[in-house]
């Protein structure tokens, strides 16, 4: 049945959204949501079912069936074999150790391997070389039709958590507290076959590595559950910068009167990493640190940006991040540069009685032009999306379509813009009355 638009009041006064579509079909909590094109995307999650949905009007476009456990990964591969139409599928693997690949124009199935001897907990399109990987108790490397071309030796009862691609035909997978860097490459006899190898193991993490993100083809980070940040050089696997201070207030003062005075290491945890080519955005327990890659420091942050840890963070076109929360709720950003305030001079007096007074001067000066030349930022809350009943899994930005969340509570909600909305209702009903002749007759 279609979803009724429904209004947003005004006790949501930080809501940039106005209206906001229900969307219902899952029976236990939404976990995934991956855009298929600009208008289509699919949720999947503790049920077993994938959903397709238009994002424009919330129509369910198709229902897929065909695991009978829970959805653990899901990925957009759209075919690029010149000899046929281009055609938009997706992939997804499920605690029954089975890996479907879907296409999305039908809804139907296109191949099922079910030769796992664990549950594949990530998956990962190297669109370059037309394969894609599937990474659990060990990594997969298969072509497009399904076909296994090559896959490592078993690596830990624990598996891939995450993987990443680099440059040179290599990626990055993340296997408890080490980063295990795999080259692919087609062998030299003139067959089909593919060789995955391992070429280097990092073991710099203190704890298990919970999230991975490439910046560019020069850098990818890597994050852990106790809070450390590492930079890597893509190509050479060099350790860049690292941070392992975000519950240090002194390393991260800020005046946010809202921010409580203590947080355990227990919460600092990184739960997503997202970037762009300046800087690397962290959801690390309740709130979200900006990591500037140049200055390799924190740049800004928001310690309590939720009342529960914050699941998801992207960064959005115009300086805004959007995040989201264990606590149900979606909240938007907006990154903005701080008025800067003249240094205060140090008193002297103390100082020069026990002989100070020439190289605290000298280092005051030092910090006077070092905060001269350093812009600071801070987050400021610009949107606070009450919808949800419970965690918010994630989220899809569409633009000018609007806002996706998926959450605990079973359901998927599409935030709109009222204005914007009302205007496509008046054009549709304003060519509905013109084609039958309604118009002429009112004239």
């Amino acid at each position: 049945q279609k979803s009724s638009v429904q209004t947003i009041g005004e006790e949501q006064i930080q809501n940039p959204y106005t209206e906001l579509l229900v969307l219902k079909g899952h029976q236990d909590i939404v976990r995934f949501l991956v855009q298929i094109d600009d208008c289509r995307f699919a949720s999947a999650g503790d049920d077993g079912i994938i959903l397709l949905w238009n994002a424009q009007t919330g129509e369910k476009l198709f229902e897929l069936h065909g695991h009978t456990h829970k959805i653990t990964a899901i990925a957009p591969f759209s075919s690029s074999d010149v000899t046929e139409e281009k055609t938009d599928l997706i992939i997804t693997a499920s605690a029954d150790r089975t890996v479907i690949v879907w296409d999305c124009s039908t809804g139907r199935q296109v191949q099922k391997v079910s030769c796992f001897h664990s549950t594949v907990k990530c998956l990962t399109v190297l669109q370059r070389l037309n394969v894609w990987l599937s990474g659990g108790s060990d990594l997969c490397v298969w072509n497009r039709k399904l076909d296994l071309l090559c896959k490592t030796s078993h690596l830990t009862d624990a598996g891939i958590s995450a993987l990443v691609e680099l440059p040179k035909n290599c990626v990055a997978a993340a296997v408890g507290k080490e980063l295990l860097i795999f080259r692919l490459s087609a062998s030299n006899n003139g067959s089909e076959g593919w060789n995955v190898l391992e070429v280097k193991r990092l073991v710099d993490h203190q704890d298990n590595i919970s999230s991975l993100v490439s910046v560019n083809d020069l850098t990818f980070v890597t994050g852990s559950h106790v809070g450390e940040l590492i930079v890597w050089d893509a190509l050479d696997w060099t350790k860049q910068a690292s941070e392992c201070n975000f519950w240090d207030f002194s390393v991260h003062p800020d005046a946010q009167p809202e921010i409580k005075l203590s947080q355990s290491p227990n919460e600092t945890s990184v739960q997503h990493l997202t970037s762009d080519d300046e800087c690397v955005f962290a959801a690390v327990g309740k709130g979200i640190y900006v990591y500037n890659l140049q200055m390799k420091r924190v740049i800004a942050c928001q310690r309590t940006a939720h009342d529960s840890s914050v699941l998801h963070i992207e960064k959005l076109p115009n300086r805004q991040l959007i995040s989201c929360s264990e606590d149900g709720s979606v909240r938007i950003w907006e990154l903005r540069e701080k008025q800067q305030l003249p240094a205060e001079p140090v008193p002297t007096g103390f100082f020069n009685m026990w002989g100070f007074g020439r190289a605290n001067k000298q280092a005051n000066q030092a910090a006077k032009k070092m905060q001269e030349n350093t812009p600071m930022y801070f987050l400021e809350l610009v949107g606070d999306l009450i919808g949800h009943s419970s965690a918010v899994q994630m989220f899809l930005y569409f633009g000018e379509l609007g806002l996706a969340t998926c959450s605990a509570d079973h359901l998927i909600i599409l935030w709109k813009d009222g204005e914007r909305e009302s205007s496509l209702r008046s054009l549709t009903l304003f060519k509905k009355l013109a084609q039958n002749g309604d118009l002429q007759l009112k004239l």
